[in-house]
């Protein structure tokens, strides 16, 4: 990549701006949709603000302390696209939709430059940066706070969603979705990670507006889609962990109806095994949908990936991690479960930590361990597995978390990588714990007393 002054005066200049256009809408819609007295006006300016701080403090960090990395060549690939402006609307039109081939003798000297693009799922970022870069004139950290502040309407999305199921557990829903410290840092900046969380957030308000609310408007079908499809293009695997969650909960919630509790279960055993069934056959299908993403890909690149990992770290004394050999066939891969997941939710170890970054993702992951060891010893195993079978929307965190942190456990193989990839199952899965403890706790006792008393 070029040598770019990425922090410029003009960024300085422009923040201060910026930051007062978006807490001026901010405000209005509040005050319009959240006025005096409503339960989620306290929880909204001071979640936006986490965002947008989240989104300057990965700008310092990459143009300063990296000094490279995925968020400055996207915003790179961006400030290519908008080049074309200074030619004509209908090329910059052209280049950020991908549109002419790489060869085009008109776009030639633009297109070379640029590594991803033409790739659907890494060109996805600077198409979007792009657009809101017209906005800040081109500026890193301005078009950041940007890219944060509509990422954060998923984040809201989302928080709106679980807020409504339980209304009495709006604080700790709030810390679990808006305030994790990871979540905010590396969803907040030019990321793939980014716009999968506005996605996913945007994603599950549809989908529970229209099963639980029986909202079947134009426009919640319209986000549902979009959402969907915006997700799939970027990183297919969310879907992946999406809808085994989704069909488990739907499943549960249909036959919880049934009178007839033995049929009920029967049902679910059934359904369950065939799901089971029809995975196993999609993941050992070499399908172009799942990609990557089939069994014998996942293997490969997971092989491949281990290896490459392993030889950077010998050179740099970096972070990589290794799940060891994969044993042939589907059940080789599927022993890796256990330790795929408990490397993206509890790992790296505080020994394993080299930087200060990955110190303090260490220590993040070492509380969210802390917190599973401690509600798992202090409530009943049968009080547990109780309280995620009679909640289906327990059942839909739990399911989604587990199979999102095997996939990205599996395929990362790289701490400072996998603390960004894994943000999307961190709020859910922390919602599981939060939800657990609550049905079992005793009346009025909080979460936080109750983890360090």
């Amino acid at each position: 990549m070029i040598e770019i002054e990425w922090i410029t005066i003009i960024d300085f200049l422009l923040t201060p701006f910026i930051a007062g256009f978006l807490y001026l809408i901010a405000k209005r819609f509040r005050d319009k949709y959240y006025p005096e007295n409503h339960p989620y006006r306290k929880f909204f300016l001071p979640a936006l603000s986490f965002k947008i701080v989240g989104a300057i403090v990965i700008c310092i960090i990459y143009a300063y302390y990296y000094r490279g990395g995925d968020t400055l060549n996207y915003f790179y690939h961006a400030r290519l696209i908008n080049s074309a402006l200074s030619d004509s609307p209908s090329k910059w039109f052209n280049l950020l939709f991908a549109i002419p081939n790489k060869l085009d003798p008109n776009y030639y000297e633009i297109i070379k430059l640029m590594r991803w693009y033409g790739s659907s799922s890494s060109y996805a970022v600077p198409q979007f940066a792009a657009i809101l870069g017209n906005f800040t004139l081109n500026t890193f950290v301005p078009t950041s706070m940007l890219f944060a502040a509509v990422s954060f309407t998923g984040f809201w999305a989302l928080f709106v969603t679980f807020a409504k199921l339980y209304p009495n557990l709006l604080r700790p829903i709030a810390t679990c979705i808006l305030f994790i410290p990871s979540v905010a840092l590396w969803g907040s900046g030019i990321f793939k990670d980014t716009l999968c969380m506005l996605a996913l957030g945007w994603l599950c308000f549809s989908t529970f507006q229209f099963f639980i609310y029986r909202n079947r408007s134009l426009l919640n079908l319209t986000i549902f889609l979009g959402s969907f499809w915006l997700i799939l293009v970027i990183k297919v695997y969310i879907i992946i962990s999406f809808l085994p969650a989704l069909i488990g909960w739907i499943l549960f919630d249909r036959t919880s109806r049934i009178r007839n509790r033995q049929l009920a279960f029967i049902v679910n055993v059934f359904f369950l095994i065939g799901s089971g069934l029809v995975l196993y056959a999609l993941l050992n299908q070499n399908t172009s949908l799942l990609g990557e993403f089939s069994f014998d890909n996942i293997v490969k690149t997971s092989e491949k990936t281990r290896n490459y990992i392993s030889y950077v770290s010998n050179l740099e004394n970096g972070s990589g991690y290794d799940l060891g050999e994969f044993s042939p066939g589907f059940s080789g891969f599927i022993l890796k479960f256990p330790q795929a997941v408990n490397v993206t939710l509890f790992r790296p170890y505080l020994w394993e930590t080299k930087k200060l970054i990955a110190f303090l993702n260490g220590v993040e992951s070492l509380l969210l361990l802390f917190i599973t060891l401690k509600i798992f010893f202090s409530f009943r195993i049968k009080n547990i597995i109780q309280s995620i079978s009679s909640d289906y929307n327990i059942q839909f965190t739990l399911i989604f978390s587990i199979v999102f942190a095997f996939f990205v456990g599996v395929s990362t193989y790289n701490f400072g990588t996998l603390s960004r990839y894994k943000i999307p199952c961190v709020p859910f899965y922390l919602l599981t714990l939060v939800l657990i403890y609550y049905r079992n706790a005793k009346p009025g006792k909080r979460l936080l007393r109750f983890i360090f008393l």
